[in-house]
């Protein structure tokens, strides 16, 4: 509690930005005349009432004086610890100041009224506890700043009033704050101001010393980090010396790898700039680390490496040919290329316009006739080297054209990657499965091939990670595919189509014996002559075992029989060599999976009953044989209508309509039985309904197969066909035909009806095939049926028999 006591009449002592609670005692400096002038009337007054000397100190805040100022008393004037003349003063209690008055000397004297302190006793809860959180607090900030022995007086204050007045001490406070503390009466109140500011402060300091700190910290890692990065030049450059190796910074040894490597003038000036960048770098910055890996790449590349052409032209075929069966049209492809090749060198044509004399092949065929071992043997025989790049379920563009140097972890294309590997600049790069590239969010694969498959301007290709032009203009790239229509056009357009149909019996037996069978002898632990596969044997696996266009389970095929002797060798069943004869396939490895129609029982062939044709189709695995059939339900049963089952395509089942159009309006001229298509439903099926079917090709099979079913004659057994049919009976051309002769000639089909039209594609055809097959070409379905029906149901029993 406060209360007032007489008035004072006190010289004013004037401090001048500056603030004295009640309980401080302060030096002042008596040079100040104010200061002086105060001093030297207090003790003129205190001589005459023989007491102590006392003056009005009172905070002047920009010129002017606070309502509050406080009473002290002059305990000693002297000198202070520079020397100069001094006064120390304690500060006694707080005086509200009046009106002013006269009194002896130079200084303002001023009327005032002592306001007079009174804690309560007991404190209450609150203000002790008030009480016990400043001296907590207090205490906290004494031994942070290491003032161990004020800690002691501070936690000896009892009074509130002297507690908070003792935060004048505090040098964290502003004069704004000291003034409000001296105004304000209340001793509580003034606790409470003096306690924020000190938790004010306090959270100020933990900030403060958090962030120095973490400072502190960073600095200490930069130091050690500095520090070993020094060692480790200095370990590195002792062993250089021991080494007897040149002295330089990493960036000096880029430079220096720069200006000594073979590049082109544009890759270089781009890779000095690089050079000129980690030079400025710091050691810690991360940009540092990706110049680097560039760098690394750049000089790695064959800028100026190319491989010597073999420009033997018969040597090379003959590589070709002991190395490959067939496949005649791919080599005389590369022979002509190289013999090209050879004619430009000879009369200094080497390069054109900046474009060199690449090749961009897509060889597309079945599964398994060696498209992709056929680029080793290409680069073999023109003395290049060979990379095989692989293509399939790739769907990303970046894959191709490389990512962006912004991004973390980025590489270069696959592309840029197969020239690094190859180690020249003019390899055989082979993209295998170019059909299976997929595309989504991330691009389009096969958009970012075009550039580099166009021999027009992949002498500029550019990879968006190196972003500097490569020349792929002298790369032979070959492109292999297994389905034609899943190649884009316009990249198919870039491309020179080479068609891979598959291979004859007689090119599979060769194969068998002259690649499969050593390959095989040699991973099944067998030397050569311990097993032997005679010719028949060959040829029974090739046509009743593995009907394939390709010849990977023939080989699988070979493998079981070699892996069946060895074991039955080491168990002491059958004594080494032996010869594997044709009747020794069954015991070996099972009964055949693959019996031609021609072979089977008259009653159990599929064309024993009216309305089955065998159709030719051609899928991804190659060419292949199709049947078809067809039925008539009653006209109370099934209705009248068309019924396609075995997942037929859209153009499939157009040609379904087709023929059936056709058969209905010229029915009577076929002598055919047409009534019995107005009431009654018809049912066409293709067997193995799982797998998917479409094409305009088996139309006349359709109709061959409604024609026998509604006339009542069989269809021959020994009888294969294909081709459109048009609403007039018109037999239109198709596609695939080598694959489809060749697929009918492993079925065991004797004669093959094809469009007119096709006949010009026969010269493609093998001509051992064509010999063991009677070819008829039609343009009209009569002819079709005069050939495919039989006379009549007897008689074509008799003849299937």
């Amino acid at each position: 509690m406060a209360s007032t006591s007489t008035p004072l009449t006190l010289p004013v002592l004037p401090l001048d930005d500056e603030v004295v609670l009640p309980g401080m005692v302060v030096p002042l400096d008596l040079s100040d005349t104010d200061v002086r002038a105060a001093v030297e009337a207090a003790q003129a007054a205190a001589h005459a009432s023989s007491s102590k000397p006392q003056v009005l100190l009172v905070p002047r805040i920009d010129g002017t004086y606070a309502a509050t100022g406080v009473l002290g008393t002059v305990e000693q004037v002297g000198r202070l610890s520079d020397g100069d003349p001094g006064a120390l003063i304690r500060a006694r209690g707080r005086v509200q100041i009046g009106a002013g008055t006269t009194g002896p000397g130079a200084a303002l004297w001023v009327e005032g009224v002592r306001i007079d302190e009174a804690d309560p006793d007991p404190l209450p809860g609150a203000v002790a506890e008030l009480v016990k959180e400043y001296k907590a607090l207090a205490t906290t900030w004494l031994k942070k700043r290491g003032a161990w022995q004020v800690v002691d007086r501070v936690q000896q204050i009892e009074g509130v009033s002297a507690l908070a007045d003792n935060s004048g001490y505090s040098p964290f406070l502003t004069t704004a704050q000291k003034v409000e503390l001296l105004e304000t009466a209340d001793p509580v109140a003034r606790l409470r101001l003096a306690l924020a500011a000190l938790s004010e402060h306090l959270a100020e300091q933990d900030v403060a010393e958090t962030i120095a700190k973490d400072v502190q910290e960073g600095v200490d890692k930069q130091q050690r980090e500095f520090l070993l990065r020094k060692q480790l030049d200095a370990v590195r450059k002792e062993l250089r010396d021991l080494n007897g190796e040149a002295e330089g910074e990493e960036s000096d040894d880029y430079r220096a790898r720069v200006e000594a490597a073979d590049l082109p003038e544009k890759v270089r000036e781009a890779a000095l700039k690089e050079v000129e960048k980690l030079e400025r770098s710091s050691d810690q910055s991360p940009e540092g680390s990706w110049i680097r890996t560039w760098l690394d790449t750049v000089l790695e590349l064959p800028w100026n490496e190319h491989t010597e052409d073999q420009y033997d032209i018969r040597g090379a075929r003959e590589i070709l040919d002991a190395e490959h069966a067939g496949l005649d049209d791919v080599k005389e492809r590369i022979t002509e290329y190289l013999a090209v090749r050879k004619r430009r060198a000879d009369r200094g044509l080497g390069v054109v316009g900046g474009r060199r004399g690449g090749a961009v092949l897509a060889l597309v065929g079945p599964p398994g006739v060696g498209k992709t071992s056929l680029g080793e043997s290409v680069a073999h025989a023109m003395g290049r080297k060979f990379v095989r790049v692989a293509l399939g379920g790739v769907r990303d563009e970046a894959e191709i054209r490389g990512h962006r140097r912004t991004y973390v972890g980025a590489l270069p294309g696959r592309i840029v990657r197969a020239v690094k590997e190859a180690g020249s600049m003019n390899p055989v790069v082979l993209l295998d499965e170019i059909d299976k590239v997929g595309s989504d969010f991330r691009g389009d694969p096969a958009a970012a091939l075009l550039e580099v498959l166009d021999p027009a301007q992949n002498h500029t290709f550019r990879d968006h990670y190196l972003e500097v032009e490569l020349d792929l203009s002298d790369v032979v790239f070959l492109a292999t595919a297994n389905v034609l229509e899943a190649i884009p056009e316009a990249l198919l357009d870039r491309m020179e189509l080479v068609r891979l149909d598959g291979y004859t019996e007689d090119e599979k037996v060769v194969i068998a014996r002259d690649h499969l069978l050593p390959r095989q002898l040699d991973r099944a632990g067998l030397e050569t002559g311990e097993v032997t596969l005679e010719e028949p044997a060959l040829r029974k696996l090739a046509g009743e075992y593995t009907r394939e266009a390709g010849v990977r389970n023939l080989e699988r095929a070979v493998s079981r029989l070699l892996r069946k002797v060895a074991a039955q060798h080491e168990l002491g069943e059958r004594e080494l060599p032996f010869a594997i004869k044709d009747t020794d396939l069954r015991e070996l490895i099972g009964r055949p999976h693959h019996v031609p129609e021609s072979a089977q029982d008259p009653a159990e062939r599929r064309t024993a009953v009216p309305g089955v044709a065998t159709g030719l189709a051609v899928t991804g695995a190659g060419g292949d044989v199709l049947f078809v059939e067809a039925s008539l339900a009653d006209a109370e049963t099934g209705g009248a209508g068309l019924t396609l089952t075995g997942q037929l395509g859209d153009v499939m089942k157009e040609s379904a309509q087709i023929a059936l159009s056709f058969l209905r309006s010229h029915g009577a001229e076929l002598e055919l039985p047409v009534a019995d298509l107005k009431d009654r439903g018809v049912h066409i099926h293709f067997p193995a309904g799982a797998v998917p079917k479409d094409g305009p090709s088996a139309g006349i099979t359709m109709t061959t197969a409604l024609a026998s079913l509604l006339s009542g004659r069989l269809v021959r057994t020994d009888v294969a066909m294909t081709g459109e049919v048009s609403l007039t009976g018109r037999v239109l051309p198709i596609g695939g035909l080598k694959q489809k002769l060749l697929a009918a000639h492993r079925a065991g089909t004797t004669t093959v009806v094809i469009p007119k039209r096709n006949e010009a594609d026969l010269d493609d055809v093998p001509a051992e095939i064509l010999e063991k097959l009677e070819v008829h070409p039609v343009t009209d379905v009569r002819q079709v049926l005069e050939i495919a029906l039989a006379p009549a149901r007897v008689e074509a029993e008799k003849i299937a028999a």
